[in-house]
């Protein structure tokens, strides 16, 4: 089949949705079968308001053709969406509980659905594009769909950014540690930080955009494990950030003492029963990211300056013509005056 649209037809080997095969090849219409669980190859589960969605990833990775060390086609990767309607709560009124049932007798634990979202500048809208530049600011949004349950408040413990779909490749770079800690703040004197928290279900944060050294690849993938515990004063979680300039730690709730650990290891609240806390836990994948290098803006600034210099190394030949050009006048004007007066010097008798 010809995949990319160049009449170059690929290899069905080359092909696979979120790492499994296809299971038929249909020869007379060049189609492709894949025939897949919803949980499984590596699909990831979302939901809106009204809809289930299962996202699959087509990806294909040529290898060289026959027994020549070339190819004829560029990677690619798909993303494929299947969408459901969700079953909703028939009843007449919405039942809210006014306790905190145990973590052992929470209902509906199946509809709680972790996501991550790129967003736009303006932080109310999903971004359309998926490509950014060094220099840019990714904006990110976590958020938890509560269904029934009781009021919850989002964290994001952990972030890996690898360049396959695969939270375990090499190389990675885990750029949120520390069950909150965002370390790229730090480590790199990045402007990544968590906003200011504005909604208990949502947790917004900024990653400065960057590429893996030596490598030509640009499309990241980020894997983010996320927590949800009840939205309580004293709720077990954190989201701190290093900001440029502040020289310490902050928190996107203003509890800046729970950034404390940062630099050291976080771990749980002593005192507190496990059964008694409610908190659910859950992963989420964002990507492909295509992160490029601004290389149009850095040539034109290097052709810019190529001009300049240009410019003022004419203007320095110009000027150094005009004062030898001074120079040689005046020369000439004193030799002519000297053989001038040699010429009508009166004789001495």
């Amino acid at each position: 089949m010809d995949l990319l649209g160049i009449g170059h037809l690929i290899q069905p080997t080359d092909i696979t949705l979120g790492g499994c095969g296809p299971v038929d090849l249909d020869g007379s219409t060049q189609v492709l079968l894949f025939e897949t669980e919803l949980h499984s190859c590596g699909s990831v589960l979302a939901m809106t308001a009204d809809s289930l969605v299962y996202t699959f990833t087509l990806n294909y990775q040529p290898n060289a053709l026959g027994a020549t060390p070339i190819i004829r086609t560029s990677s690619a990767v798909v993303g494929i969406q299947c969408h459901y309607m969700r079953l909703h709560n028939v009843s007449s009124n919405a039942l809210k509980p006014t306790w905190i049932p145990y973590h052992s007798t929470l209902s509906a634990e199946d509809l709680l659905v972790f996501s991550l979202r790129l967003m736009a500048d303006n932080w109310q809208t999903e971004r359309t594009s998926t490509v950014f530049f060094l220099g840019d600011l990714i904006n990110i949004e976590a958020s938890v769909v509560q269904a029934n349950h009781v009021p919850l408040r989002v964290f994001v413990d952990t972030c890996i950014a690898t360049l396959d779909p695969d939270m375990n490749a090499v190389p990675r770079y885990a750029f949120i540690e520390n069950k909150g800690c965002l370390m790229d703040s730090k480590l790199t004197n990045s402007r990544s930080q968590f906003l200011s928290r504005v909604q208990d279900d949502k947790l917004q944060f900024q990653l400065d955009a960057f590429r893996f050294a030596q490598e030509t690849r640009s499309a990241i993938y980020i894997f983010c494990h996320l927590k949800a515990t009840a939205a309580l004063p004293d709720s077990e979680g954190k989201a701190c950030s290093f900001p440029l300039g502040k020289e310490q730690w902050v928190s996107a709730s203003g509890n800046d003492q729970a950034c404390s650990c940062c630099d050291t290891s976080c771990a749980g609240r002593k005192g507190r029963s496990v059964d008694s806390v409610i908190q659910y836990e859950g992963d989420a994948v964002l990507g492909p990211i295509a992160v490029q290098e601004a290389t149009k803006d850095v040539q034109q600034s290097t052709g810019t300056l190529k001009a300049d210099h240009r410019a003022e190394g004419a203007f320095e030949a110009v000027f150094m013509a005009a004062v030898v050009a001074a120079v040689a006048l005046v020369c000439m004007i004193v030799l002519v005056t000297v053989l001038a007066w040699r010429r009508y010097k009166p004789i001495a008798l």
